[in-house]
Formats: C-alpha cells, structure tokens, sequence
C-alpha cells in the first residue's frame, strides 16, 4: 500500500477576518491540493506574533505574511511570492478618517487611532513610519492608540465614533483606489470613510514557501501561483482571499511588467451571432479556442468554425435564445487536446441601436469552468457539513440575535426563532461568553422538554458574535444520576445496616418501658379515681403524653426496619414465587382503606413464576398499593379507580401494573420519586418506594413510574420470570 504523502501545512495571518475567509481559504486549499497531488491543510493563525514563531521555528511549509514578514525569511525561504494588486507588487497605506469629520495631518493631535495590530504593515507599520517621518510621534499626537486584530474591525471603530483616524493597504495612492478596498471590508458604508493622507510604498505582503517544502513541491507551487489567475481555470474568485489578482516572484522593489505567459486552456470566449448564426465577432485571450483557431473567422457559421461538436451546442443556445427573447445558460462537456473540459455558455440577445441596420444578434460568452466545477463539490461539501450534521449548530450576534440555525437546531428547538435572543438556549451561550469561562471548565448544560443539551460556545472575531454546538447528552445524564444514585444507595445501605443495627436494641428498651411505664400509671390512676384524689386528672395527661411518646417510638420502629430492608442483602436461596396470590393477600390488607378511596379493578393474566422472596415482594406490593391508595382523596372515592394489573411481556418477562388516579405528579417530584427520604406527605418517611426500588431491582427487575397531573400515576413492576418459567395454572 502507497503511504499517503504529508499534509502541507498552511498558515495564514489572522487580519483576513473569519467567517468568509474561511470558507474562501479551504477552497483555496482544495485548489492547490488538485493542482499539487498532495493535500495542502489550511490554518488561520492566532496572532501575528504565533504566525512568526510558527516561521522561525520551522513548523509551517507555506505561509501567508505582513510585507516585513515577507522580507525577514525571504533569506532563507524557498522562495517569496508578492501578491499582485492593479498590476503592481507593492502598495501604499492610506490613513482615513469620516467624512463628515475630515482630517489632516496637523489636525491630528488629540485624535484617537484605531490600528489593526502591531505586526500589521498597511494597518499600523506603515503609516506610523509615515508619521514619524513627518516628524510626528503617535504616542504625542494621538490621545489613544488601539489595536483592533483585523481591517475591519478598525475600520468600524472609526465609524461608530469609537476613533477618528484608521489606516487601510492601497495598491495606488487616490482616492478612487482606496474606496475599492474600503468597500470590500465595509460595503456600501465605504462612502462614509475618506484617506486625508497617503504613505511611501512598499514591497506587498504574499506567500512565503519555507525550507520545509522539498524543492520539488516548492517549484510546483510557485508555477501554480504564478499561473492560477490567467491559465484559463476561471479561478480568480479564489485570489479573493487576498486581495490581490495573482502573485509575482520578485526579489526588487523595482516595478518591472509581468511576464505573459500562455494559458494552458482557454478561459472564455465571446462571440456575436447574426440570425443565420454567423459569427460578426469573435474573440479569445489567444486566438484559439477548442483546439481551432478562430482569427479572422467572421462572416462563416459558427459550427464550421468551432466544429459540430462544440459550435451545435452554441448554435442550439442562441437559437434558443433568440426565439425566446430572454437569453439563456447551458453547461457542456467537450474532449479538447485529449482532456475532458466543462464550459458554461450564456447566450444574450441583443437589439440593434438607433441608426444601425440589420437585425438582432446574439451575444455569446462561453467560459472554462472544469476546475471550478471541480472546486463545487468541495463547496457544496463544506456547506453541507452545518446543513447535515445531526446536532443543532448555531452562530449568534453578540446581543444574541440569530444569524443562522442548522434544520437540526430548528428540529429540536422549534421556537427558537419565536423566542430569539430570550431562548434558554441563546441565554445560556450568552451567559457563558460574557462570563469569560476558563479552558477546562466545564460546558453549560440545559435542560429543555426533558432533554438536557450541553453547549460548546467558541466565539468569533470578525465579525463579533459566538458558534454554539449543542450536543444531546440527556443518556449520559440519564446514566451519571443513575451512577450517583447507586454510589448513593451502596453508602446508605451500609449506613442503614449500622444505624438499624445500633438503634434496634435501644428503642426496644424504650418502647418496652413507656408500655410499662403506662400500664403502672394506668393502674395508679384508676387507684387514685376510686378514692376520689385530684391527681388522677393530672396522671391522665401523663399517660397521654406517654401515649404520643409511643405513637413517635412506633415511628421510628418503623423508620428502623424500613432502614433494615433497604440494607438487608438478597437472599441467597431463592424460590419460585406466583406474585397473583402474593398480590391477592396484600390487597386484603389495605382493603379497609381501599373502600372509603375507590373502587378496586383487578386484571389478574396467568403470568410465569418469577425467582425472589415472597416477604419482600409482598413488601414491595404493599408499599406501592399504600402509595397508590393515599394518592386519591376520599372525597373523590365515587371516581377513583384504583387498578391492579399482572400480564406477561414481549420478552417472557412479569409485569405487575398499580394504576391510580389521583392528583398525579410533576416533572420534579417525579424524577426524585425513588430517592430515599424524599416524600411529599408529612407523615411519610420517605423510604417506603427507595426500599421497594432497592427490592426489585435487587432480583434483577425494575420499577418505573408515570404520571401526569390531575390524571392519575401508574406504577410498573417487570422482574424476570424463573429460569424455569411455570404458570399458576401449571402449578396447579
């Protein structure tokens, strides 16, 4: 197997912004991996600073510099590329400031600046060179001095008033020059900002192809950056990246003109067409097109020029076009010197002026777009990542509005665009952005209709604003407090088993002494009645106090064995055990509070013998149906239901249902239902369905719970049937 080759590494400075850098930057590495044969990794630097560390210590194969940069490991580069602007290699810095607050240099002291970063040499290096050679010292002139991170940032701040004065790169030193570069960072808000001043040229900032790349891979790529603008690709957006309209190896400040170099293909061709499909006019960067020449080919069809194959789609485009009247577009594929190439068309019918004879003609422009398409798919891969990607994706404006939401967002939070910046979601990211969050804390969670989203917030730059991924981790949570729950029980079990332990002896004593202790006073009280002394009055609230004490000791007996089951471990010799009969029994014992609640339903289906401990699934029963029974107010007794339900499952396994309908549950009392001491009821110690969950799932089954408010709960009991599953019936 052939090793894969190592990734080029490419670095690029931060001032290019975020967010449509990005996208123009991994396609702009995509191209280069197509053209090159090896895959080119693009990576945006933190810093100016990291980006020079990162060069001097060796660890990047190409980078894209400051001029100064450039011009520092030039020495020991492979080799410099300059990014090309109007024609030239090198540019100037303009310094602008509002237009309804013009400024000039000696209006500048006391003025506040707003610079891209230190390191940068059109937004900062420049035009303090400048101002120093004017003989002007920033630090005495400006009255604050800031660094922004990128052009547009600064730039903004000058707007809103936050500054007065900006510097911006300009490939000529006019004003016309200067709004062309605004408007690419600042759109139509371009016209609000104007240069009052402009610096001494130098060499442009470009490509540095360092000693890492071997020289075979080096050459490559300087013959790929040199040409990516004019070999016939259709590439050019791509050069957007950096502004610039190609690259030059240049080692002289000196503007000399660029070699021409022929195209490998050609880039587009444009053509006239009268009604009889003659080319009038015909034209292309080299005078061929598809493999013919096309000089000098006026007056003839176009199909005898080009050939049937690529001049019968052209003709068929126009004809189209002209019938119709309102133009028209086609993609073709053609063989041309061997290679498969794809070329886009667009026809536009053209009326004749005032003055001029003949008819309407068809203009056609017809445009290599084989690399381009090649470069879609990457496109449409890279916008199909947040489209695709199941978890919910979102990027947020720093006040919290909603720029985008992948359909996974909008499917799992379909009132996010109801609720905007007032959603739980959009609040917590906020929350956690302006608490500046060290690395290493942990994410924010939160819990919405049950499911509970944890949150990786990373912000951005330019422009402001913060990318929110939400990831479903409500399993895992469901997991950790089962985790936490169990960790909880173990530590109480072995608590209770102590604590039962220790206080079982003890309240014997007590509560064999307070019944003695009533008894002798019942006997003296009755004494002192028969002589008629007054003390027996006084002797009775004794014994009632006594009597409560004992009410309070029977309580704590009760907490005491409850503590014990919780505790106790299974037993090791299991029996078969019909949960009917043990169920029929324990309905027997609660039926004298069943009958002035509601009415009993009995659903009882043969159902397989499960392997337990009849005492403790009776003492299961008994605590669920007593549960179940104090749910439901007597006064409702004419319509409550209490049911009562045995089937067998899917799997073979036994279901025991307990269905009430009382008042129900909430969400939280619900999600704490079989914690330990947790109760609703003051008269309730908390215990009694934490030590029947701690039962049944100690003989392998489960115990869930659902209810909804003013509905009525129903209580699940599944436990496996025994190894060697017999019926009621069978037994029989």
């Amino acid at each position: 197997m052939t090793p894969l080759a190592a990734p080029i590494r490419f670095l690029l400075s931060p001032s290019l912004g975020e967010v449509k850098e990005h996208v123009r930057a991994e396609l702009f590495g995509r191209a280069l991996t197509q053209r090159l044969g090896r895959p080119v990794v693009v990576e945006l630097a933190p810093s100016y600073e990291a980006l020079e560390r990162e060069l001097a210590e060796g660890r990047v194969d190409l980078a894209w510099g400051t001029a100064e940069q450039c011009t520092a490991f030039e020495p020991q580069a492979r080799a410099v590329l300059r990014a090309v602007r109007a024609g030239r290699w090198y540019y100037h810095a303009a310094l602008v400031c509002r237009a309804e607050q013009p400024h000039t240099l000696e209006k500048l002291k006391g003025t506040r600046a707003a610079w891209v970063a230190p390191r940068s040499t059109g937004g900062y290096l420049l035009p303090v060179r400048y101002l120093l050679s004017r003989g002007l010292v920033p630090a005495d002139v400006f009255a604050e001095e800031r660094h922004y991170g990128t052009y547009r940032k600064a730039l903004v701040a000058v707007l809103t008033g936050e500054a007065d004065v900006a510097a911006i790169y300009s490939s000529h030193p006019e004003e016309n020059t200067v709004r062309a570069y605004l408007a690419e960072h600042l759109g139509a808000d371009e016209r609000r900002l104007i240069p009052f001043a402009f610096t001494e040229p130098t060499l442009a900032d470009g490509l540095i192809l360092t000693s890492r790349l071997p020289e075979a891979d080096a050459a490559a790529l300087v013959s790929i950056l040199t040409t990516l603008a004019r070999g016939g690709a259709g590439l050019e957006p791509l050069l957007g990246l950096f502004d610039s309209e190609g690259f030059v190896l240049s080692t002289t400040p000196v503007p000399r003109p660029l070699a021409s170099r022929a195209p490998r293909h050609t880039e587009y061709l444009a053509a006239e067409l009268d009604a009889r499909e003659r080319g009038l006019r015909l034209w292309t960067p080299t005078g061929s097109a598809f493999g013919r020449d096309v000089r000098h080919v006026e007056e003839r069809p176009l199909e005898e020029v080009l050939g049937p194959e690529a001049g019968g789609a052209l003709v068929a485009l126009a004809r189209a076009a002209r019938h119709s009247g309102v133009g028209g577009r086609v993609e073709y594929r053609l063989e041309v010197d061997g290679e498969t190439r794809w070329y886009a068309a667009e026809a536009t019918v053209r009326a004749p002026l005032a003055g001029e004879s003949g008819g309407p003609t068809t203009a056609l422009l017809v445009r290599d777009v084989t690399e381009l398409r090649a470069l879609e798919e990457e496109l449409y891969r890279l916008a199909s990542f947040p489209l695709l990607h199941p978890e919910p994706m979102l990027e947020l404006g720093p006040d919290g509005t909603l720029r985008y939401a992948n359909p996974a967002a909008h499917t799992a939070f379909p009132d996010l665009l109801v609720r905007g910046a007032g959603h739980p979601l959009v609040e917590a990211a906020l929350a956690w952005a302006r608490r500046g969050a060290a690395a290493g804390d942990s994410p924010p969670t939160v819990s919405l209709g049950g499911h509970h989203w944890e949150l990786s917030v990373a912000p951005l730059v330019d422009p402001e604003g913060l990318r929110v991924f939400a990831k479903n981790v409500t399993a895992r949570k469901k997991m950790e407090a089962q985790l936490f729950k169990a960790d909880r029980m173990a530590q109480l079990g072995s608590l209770a088993a102590s604590v039962g332990h220790e206080m079982g002896n003890p309240l014997a004593y007590m509560l064999a002494n307070l019944a003695f202790a009533r008894e002798e006073l019942a006997r003296v009280k009755e004494t002192l009645h028969a002589r008629g002394d007054g003390l027996a009055q006084d002797l009775g609230d004794v014994v009632e106090a006594l009597v409560e004490a004992t009410d309070g000791a029977d309580r704590l007996k009760t907490i005491v064995q409850d503590l014990r089951m919780l505790s106790r471990a299974p037993p090791e010799q299991l029996e078969w055990v019909d949960v009917v009969p043990v169920l029929e029994h324990t309905l027997s014992l609660i039926r004298g509070e069943l009958r002035h609640r509601a009415r009993l339903e009995k659903d009882f289906r043969p159902v397989p013998a499960v392997e337990g401990d009849a005492a403790r699934l009776g003492q299961v029963f008994l605590n669920l149906l007593q549960n179940a029974v104090q749910a439901m107010s007597e006064l409702d007794a004419a319509r409550n239901l209490l049911r009562v339900a045995t089937y067998t499952g899917p799997a073979g396994e036994v279901v025991v249902e307990i269905q009430d309908t009382g008042a129900g549950m909430s969400p939280e009392v619900l999600a704490r239902l079989f914690e330990p001491f947790f109760t609703t009821r003051p008269a309730s110690t908390g215990l009694g369905l934490s030590v029947s969950h701690a039962i049944v799932t100690s003989l392998g089954g489960s115990l869930r719970a659902e209810s909804r408010e003013g509905v009525g709960t129903t209580l699940t009991v599944i436990l496996p049937a025994a190894t060697e599953p017999a019926t009621t019936s069978e037994k029989k």
